[in-house]
């Protein structure tokens, strides 16, 4: 302790400030008179920001909690303070905890340079971010609705859940109209049923003869109305992450040389995101190039990272903050762990379900690359070293402003192959086995 106490102090002039919903407690030093409670509302951050000039601070760490720290955190910043935000893993060895003493214990760290930031998107990044994640809350939503329509026709003997795979598509959507109207007879509801619907009429009929129950029925139809409205909302917040996004890119030409790569996308979907060209115009590389990449794939990336991936000096330090990468523990020259570390990452969660669904594709290098892991350590290692692998990937498109050339599909074959003959001839050679097949190469 005595020697924590003789640490030269890095940060002159340095503040602390434990953020709560009702009040923040701000340290500017470690006696009783430089500690100082403010309220939440307007006055209390304006009297904040008096008693921190005051005391002529001019750096400021605060412990990130829920939402609460944004306000202030922007006020702040406004003012012409170097603001810190600092997770509470970094602040939390303190024995005896209060508000009081986790200010100060804020206040000593930052100024003895002990406290590390926290990565914070840009204005435009966030204004996507915030458009983004009301559109995914609004999907949720929408799932659950979906599931209490599917449960209300199950227990009427509807089984539209085996009759089609999608009761909200278009086939679906019609039959429901049909059963709220008061249509019973599967024969005429299966006539509802576009072409592309896999089973026969006479199958999806049989699945359909169902009973009207008046309190399901009205169950049905009020869920039938909220996804219905939520969907609308959808739509409408599409349509302005689209208005935000031409916004940020309106003076910026799309380069010449680039050919943008074709994927098929979901019919269902009346408004696509343009998020192809603007990723085009913002770092002049197609992300689409990669195989399984798609358009939800690219908004995640918009919206949790954007342009300030350039933040990051290295694809380590990138996939480090993702936590894609292995958390070495190292002693005695020994690997005591090697756990990659839990995270709830938005952007890390998208890429994981990209690499979740790599071994649909046919063909192509991160497929194989998927397969040869999941063979040797499992799926769940599979996914997390494709999700690293596709975060790499992007890092160096946009970084470095190189188009995406996968390895020859053959080739990684032949490599694979090569780099196992080897290992055979080592464990040959190593347990002096004897044969006449050595010469294999």
């Amino acid at each position: 302790m005595e020697n924590f106490k003789k640490m030269q102090v890095l940060n002159t002039n340095a503040a602390g400030i434990d953020v709560g919903s009702r009040s923040h407690f701000v340290a500017v030093g470690q006696e009783d008179n430089q500690i100082k409670e403010f309220n939440v509302y307007r006055s209390g951050l304006t009297e904040l920001v008096v008693f921190l000039k005051t005391n002529q601070i001019k750096t400021i760490a605060m412990e990130s909690t829920g939402s609460y720290w944004q306000s202030l955190f922007m006020l702040l910043q406004s003012e012409g303070f170097e603001v810190i935000l600092v997770q509470g893993t970094q602040t939390k060895n303190l024995k005896a905890k209060t508000d009081v003493k986790d200010a100060q214990w804020i206040q000593k760290l930052h100024s003895l340079g002990l406290l590390r930031g926290s990565f914070l998107p840009c204005e435009s990044t966030l204004q996507i971010r915030t458009l983004h994640r009301h559109g995914e809350s609004l999907v949720e939503e929408s799932v659950k609705y979906v599931n209490k329509m599917q449960k209300a026709l199950r227990l009427m003997n509807f089984r539209l859940d085996v009759a089609i795979s999608d009761i909200v598509g278009v086939s679906g959507i019609r039959i429901i109209k049909s059963i709220l109207s008061g249509e019973t007879s599967g024969e005429k509801l299966a006539e509802n049923c576009d072409k592309p619907v896999k089973k026969s009429k006479e199958e999806i009929a049989d699945a359909l003869q169902g009973k009207i129950n008046p309190e399901l029925l009205h169950e049905l139809s009020d869920c039938f109305d909220i996804y219905l409205f939520i969907q609308e909302k959808i739509k409408k917040n599409s349509l302005k992450i689209n208005e935000v996004l031409q916004q940020q890119t309106q003076e910026i030409v799309l380069p010449e040389n680039i050919e943008m790569v074709k994927k098929n996308r979901s019919r269902k979907k009346e408004i696509q995101l343009d998020v192809q060209s603007h990723c085009c115009k913002l770092f002049g590389v197609d992300l689409f190039a990669i195989e399984c990449i798609s358009e939800g794939t690219v908004a995640s990336f918009l919206a949790e990272v954007g342009t300030d991936i350039y933040k990051f000096q290295t694809a380590k330090q990138f996939v480090s903050w993702l936590r894609l990468a292995p958390n070495n523990k190292i002693s005695g020259g020994k690997i005591l762990s090697s756990k990659t570390p839990k995270g709830k990452n938005k952007f890390a969660l998208t890429l994981r379900n990209a690499a979740n669904s790599i071994d649909r594709k046919k063909e192509g290098y991160l497929m194989l690359f998927f397969k040869r892991v999941a063979y040797k350590k499992g799926r769940g290692a599979a996914i997390t070293a494709t999700a690293r692998k596709i975060a790499i990937i992007m890092w160096n498109m946009i970084v470095k402003r190189t188009h995406y050339s996968p390895v020859n599909t053959e080739e990684y074959i032949q490599e694979m192959k090569t780099k196992k003959i080897l290992q055979i001839n080592k464990m040959i050679k190593k347990y002096k086995i004897e044969t006449n097949y050595l010469s294999v190469i």
